[in-house]
C-alpha cells in the first residue's frame, strides 16, 4: 500500500515539474525556436488548456474503464506528451506537443486521487489523497528547480526529456504497485455525468476557481513583487520559490488529518487564514524576512485548501467521484488562469506592485463565502464522506465478474 501511494506520488511529481518547468525555461525555448518570450509564454496557455480539455473529456472515455488500466493509458499519453515536447522542430509542434502533455494532467490526478482513497480505510482517505498531492508540491522545491537548471545549462529540451523519464518511472511502478479496483455497477459516462449535475460539486468547482484564484493572483507576480518591492535579486527568487514549495508541502501534510476530522471546517479555516495571509503580504512585502515567512504561510494555506476541495467533490458526486475529482484540476487551471488575470489588471491600473494581495484576499474571502453557501445548503444532509466500495463489495463484484 504505500508503494502505490508513492507510485502515485511519483506521478504527481512528474506533473508537477513539467506544468512549471516551461516557465522558467521561456527565454531559452524562445531562443531555441526562434519566437519571442512572450510568444513563446503560450507554451504555458496550450498546457492549461490540455487539462482544462482533457480533464472531463478522459475521465469520460474511460468511464467504464479499471482504474489501474486508464491509469497505465494516462500515463502513457503523458510520456508521449513530453518526448513530442522534447523532439518538436518549431513552435507549432511544440505548443501542440504541450497541449497532448496537458490532456492526461487531471484525469491522472481525478483518478489516482480516487484510487488513492480506495486503498485505506475510509477515516484515513483525506490522508491518502495528500499523499498523493505531495508529490506535486515537492516538485516546486526539487522537480522545477533541478530541471530548470538542466535546461539552463544542457538546452530546454533536456528538461522535458528527464520529466519523460521520470514520466516512465512512475509507469512502471504503477504497474507493479497499484493493485487492480474493479468499477462499481453504477460506473459509466452517464452516472459522472450525473454526479457533475449536484449542486453540492458546481459550488465546490466553484470554491476551488474562485478560492484559490487568489493564491494564483499572487504566485503569477511574486518575482516582479520581490524585485521590485522586496529589493531581492533575481537570482534569489528560484529560492524563495523553492520556499514556497515548502510552504505547500507543509499545508499538505496537515490537510490530510484536518480533513478526515472535520471536511467543511478546515476548508473554511483554510480560506480564511489565506486571505489573512494575503493581506498581511500586502504590509511585510518590503521587508525581507516578513515577506520570507509570510510567502511560506501563503503557500502552506494554499495547499490546505486543495485536499478539502478534492474530498468535498468526491464525497457529492458519490459513486461517480472520478470525473468530478478530475475536472477539479481543470478548475485549479481555470483559478491559474483568472486569479493572473486579475493580478494583472490591478497592477496596470496603478495600484501598485502589491495589489495583487489584496485582489487574492478578496478572491479568497469571495470563495469563504461560497463555501460556507455551501454548507449552509447541505445543512441535515449525511457528513461529507466519500462513498466508495468497501473491500467486501468489490470482492464480491471481482467475483460476480469471473
Amino acid at each position: 500500500m504505500p508503494l502505490a501511494l508513492l507510485a502515485l506520488a511519483v506521478v504527481a511529481f512528474a506533473i508537477g515539474t513539467t506544468e512549471f518547468a516551461t516557465m522558467g525555461l521561456l527565454p531559452q525555448i524562445a531562443d531555441g525556436i526562434g519566437v519571442s518570450v512572450p510568444h513563446a509564454g503560450n507554451l504555458v496557455s496550450a498546457y492549461a488548456l490540455g487539462v482544462v480539455v482533457g480533464a472531463p473529456l478522459l475521465t469520460g472515455i474511460g468511464a467504464r474503464m479499471p482504474h489501474k488500466r486508464l491509469l497505465l493509458l494516462l500515463s502513457g499519453l503523458f510520456v508521449v506528451g513530453n518526448a513530442a515536447s522534447a523532439l518538436a522542430p518549431d513552435f507549432g509542434l511544440l505548443f501542440a506537443a504541450r497541449f497532448l502533455a496537458g490532456l492526461p494532467h487531471g484525469a491522472l490526478f481525478g483518478v489516482g486521487a480516487v484510487v488513492a482513497s480506495r486503498l485505506v480505510a475510509p477515516g484515513r482517505a483525506a490522508r491518502a489523497v495528500s499523499r498523493v498531492f505531495l508529490g506535486l508540491t515537492v516538485a516546486n522545491i526539487v522537480g522545477v528547480p533541478a530541471s530548470t537548471a538542466l535546461g539552463q545549462q544542457l538546452g530546454w529540451r533536456s528538461a522535458y526529456w528527464a520529466v519523460t523519464v521520470i514520466g516512465l518511472v512512475a509507469l512502471v511502478m504503477l504497474a507493479c504497485f497499484v493493485p487492480h479496483q474493479p468499477r462499481g455497477r453504477q460506473s459509466g459516462i452517464r452516472s459522472e455525468l450525473r454526479a457533475m449535475g449536484n449542486r453540492q460539486v458546481v459550488i465546490g468547482m466553484a470554491v476551488a476557481v474562485v478560492g484559490f484564484g487568489g493564491f494564483f493572483a499572487v504566485y503569477s507576480y511574486l518575482v516582479p513583487m520581490l524585485t521590485n518591492l522586496t529589493r531581492m535579486s533575481d537570482s534569489s527568487t528560484t529560492l524563495v520559490l523553492a520556499l514556497y514549495g515548502v510552504g505547500m508541502t507543509l499545508g499538505t501534510l496537515i490537510a490530510g488529518p484536518l480533513t478526515d476530522r472535520a471536511l467543511r471546517p478546515t476548508l473554511y479555516a483554510g480560506l480564511t487564514l489565506l486571505a489573512a495571509a494575503l493581506v498581511a503580504f500586502y504590509f511585510t512585502v518590503h521587508s525581507v524576512v516578513p515577506a520570507l515567512v509570510t510567502i511560506t504561510f501563503i503557500g502552506a494555506m494554499g495547499s490546505l485548501i486543495t485536499t478539502p476541495v478534492q474530498m468535498l467533490l468526491m464525497a457529492k458526486a458519490k459513486n461517480a467521484p472520478t470525473m468530478a475529482a478530475a475536472s477539479n484540476h481543470s478548475a485549479f487551471n481555470l483559478a491559474n488562469a483568472g486569479g493572473a488575470w486579475i493580478g494583472g489588471l490591478v497592477i496596470s491600473a496603478g495600484w501598485g506592485w502589491a495589489a495583487p494581495s489584496l485582489a487574492g484576499a478578496a478572491l479568497a474571502l469571495a470563495g469563504l463565502g461560497l463555501a460556507v453557501t455551501g454548507g449552509l445548503m447541505d445543512r441535515g444532509s449525511r457528513p461529507s464522506e466519500v462513498i466508495m466500495e468497501g473491500p467486501a463489495v468489490a470482492d464480491q463484484e471481482a467475483r460476480t465478474a469471473t
